[in-house]
């Protein structure tokens, strides 16, 4: 049978797999410490899952409009407002399963055969797939780790091509936790609206940034290169509902409306309980966010000071999200062998950095307790004496 060309060079996702090995692992009674994750290990705040269970006994179990109920809608443009600055409408939001799944969205009616997106690396492992899905190429950007992976808007300016369509930006980053200052913001967007590229802001990660450092929304710099931004975010990440499954994009309401019926014939609604519990969560979440964001900050400083002083690796300590992105040059093998054998030898799950653009790298998850990250990463320096 021949498939279609679309899913021929289709590569599956590197952080799922190592999770689903590490599963299979401790299911046969390995004791495996986990650094994969990409999800906060903290449970969801009750007052959210009352909500779900509240629609469910109101019984609010029917389809609702494709892109999402108006009272979420309005709920994230208040939010967006508020906490980002961004003047967006409800008209101009559409709430789909997940960031990941409005990120697929906005490839999808953006773009088509013969357009490029640029996207910086180290990046998230699934944006090259979603764009060559959508018929483009993506353009790859190198951020230097002693710029602290921060691109140089020279190295952005010289990738772009009359073909260019979008610019992908992810602050903070998921693998390398880089945060775009202000300034290279406003640089950025000057020189994108003189060439009417648009901006894809993924912001899943905002509240999670550490230290002095603060976030800023791209399209909040003036009205200019809000027309040309779409924000993507949801509430996997800042309330712990990775499960639930809602994310949302909010951008020109000709674009948005074009997302919106291409949703319609594919997923149509998110899960309606789960749009309730993001309402709530949008209403009045904030508090344990900022909980989840000290223990991750504790966990971030203790991780970072041990890589840095166990030789043959070394890091960057993170400015945002809860990965360490560690540098393996010093141990003379690849990324994916790093992995595996540190996997199969020492019974520590990593993610092989070749998934995020980097060979010389593997990315460690702070997204589990101090307990369980200081047995980790014994295992590991005692792996690392042994290379």
């Amino acid at each position: 049978m021949k498939l279609a060309d679309r899913v021929l060079h289709l590569k599956p996702s590197l952080t799922l797999a190592i999770t689903a090995k590490a599963k299979a692992m401790k299911k046969q009674g390995l004791d495996v410490i986990g650094f994969g994750a990409g999800e906060p290990d903290f449970d969801t705040p009750i007052s959210i899952k009352k909500a779900g269970i509240r629609a469910i006994e109101k019984g609010f179990t029917k389809y609702t409009p494709a892109s999402g109920t108006a009272e979420l809608k309005e709920a994230i443009a208040r939010k967006l407002n508020r906490k980002n600055k961004l003047s967006y409408t409800p008209e101009e939001v559409v709430v789909s399963c997940g960031a990941k799944h409005a990120l697929y969205n906005i490839f999808q009616v953006l773009c088509g055969p013969g357009d490029e997106v640029i996207i910086v690396s180290p990046y998230w492992v699934s944006y090259p797939e979603m764009i060559k899905l959508s018929g483009a190429v993506p353009r790859i950007v190198e951020a230097k780790e002693e710029n602290g992976f921060v691109p140089e808007i020279a190295a952005i300016e010289k990738a772009i091509t009359m073909r260019t369509k979008a610019i992908v930006i992810n602050s903070p980053s998921n693998p390398t936790g880089a945060v775009f200052g202000k300034s290279i913001l406003e640089k950025l967007a000057k020189y994108v609206v003189s060439k009417k590229i648009i901006v894809i802001s993924d912001e899943i990660y905002e509240e999670f940034i550490y230290g002095d450092e603060k976030h800023f929304s791209i399209g909040a710099l003036n009205n200019e290169i809000l027309k040309q931004t779409i924000t993507v975010n949801g509430v996997s990440k800042t309330y712990s509902m990775t499960g639930w499954r809602i994310g949302y994009a909010a951008g020109p309401v000709e674009i948005m409306k074009k997302i919106a019926a291409l949703q319609s014939h594919s997923t149509s609604n998110p899960a309606s309980i789960c749009q309730k519990a993001a309402v709530e969560a949008l209403q009045g979440g904030g508090s344990e966010a900022e909980k989840m964001k000290q223990e991750f900050a504790k966990r971030r400083d203790h991780m970072a000071g041990r890589i840095n002083s166990m030789g043959k690796v070394s890091c960057v300590k993170p400015k945002g999200a809860f990965y360490i992105f560690c540098n393996i040059r010093g141990t003379g093998i690849d990324s994916i062998t790093f992995a595996e054998r540190l996997l199969e030898e020492a019974h520590v799950a990593c993610v092989s950095g070749i998934a995020f653009g980097s060979d010389t790298h593997v990315r460690l998850s702070f997204a589990t307790d101090l307990k369980n990250i200081e047995k980790g990463l014994d295992r590991i320096e005692k792996w690392l004496q042994r290379l």
